[in-house]
């Protein structure tokens, strides 16, 4: 039986057919369609973008030479880490409006003048079961063998938010709600590991260290 429009025998359209599937260009093809999808779009559809509900700059507040990332995010007297300053905390130096931008307008109006909390999006929520003592991490802990500063310190596990004007955007695991820059297990396993943190400071990697 011939194919009307153009004459060729249909088993050898077939055969021109099952050739083209076949051979490594399929193969090639389906892991360029993979590594794409799995480099490019599923991160971008698995995290939200979200902004800070204040644009808040550690930037502009880090260039005044009395400010250290513990002016605002402190160890109290008994051990625990005040984490997030509160409205009244910034209120201390904000009690009245500090320039003319309107990320202060903002904060002062609708948070000092209010007493409203700020929700701010934590970039490193810990998961409920992890069990993490600043305290423990601290830099008069840490500089008993480094030579930290304080910034240093803190980026060494935290997202650098040094930098910039604006606050580094927030992404969102659409699935686990937490933030994608949450530190991971095996980051906190490496300086665990570490045989110079285990004999100064009997850090471990079993898991009731950090999982309670």
């Amino acid at each position: 039986m011939e194919d009307r429009q153009n004459n060729t025998p249909s088993h050898e359209k077939a055969r021109r057919l099952a050739k083209l599937g076949s051979g490594p260009a399929p193969f090639i093809l389906g892991v360029v369609a993979a590594l794409v999808f799995g480099w490019w779009l599923f991160p971008d559809f698995l995290f939200s973008k979200q902004a800070q509900p204040v644009q808040f700059s550690h930037e502009t507040h880090l260039k005044d030479a009395s400010m250290e990332c513990s002016t605002c995010h402190y160890l109290r007297a008994d051990g625990t880490f005040s984490g997030l300053p509160s409205t009244r905390d910034c209120a201390v130096c904000h009690s009245q409006l500090l320039g003319t931008s309107k990320a202060e307008r903002t904060f002062y109006d609708e948070y000092v003048k209010t007493g409203k909390e700020v929700a701010w999006k934590n970039y490193q929520k810990q998961p409920d079961n992890v069990f993490f003592s600043h305290a423990v991490h601290s830099l008069a802990t840490c500089n008993n063998c480094h030579d930290f500063s304080e910034r240093e310190l803190c980026s060494a596990c935290h997202l650098d938010v040094t930098k910039g004007k604006n606050p580094p955007v927030f992404r969102e695991n659409r699935i686990t709600g937490y933030s994608q820059n949450t530190m991971k297990m095996w980051q906190c396993e490496a300086c665990h590991a570490d045989p110079s943190h285990l004999g100064s400071t009997n850090a471990s990697n079993a898991c009731f260290v950090c999982h309670k």
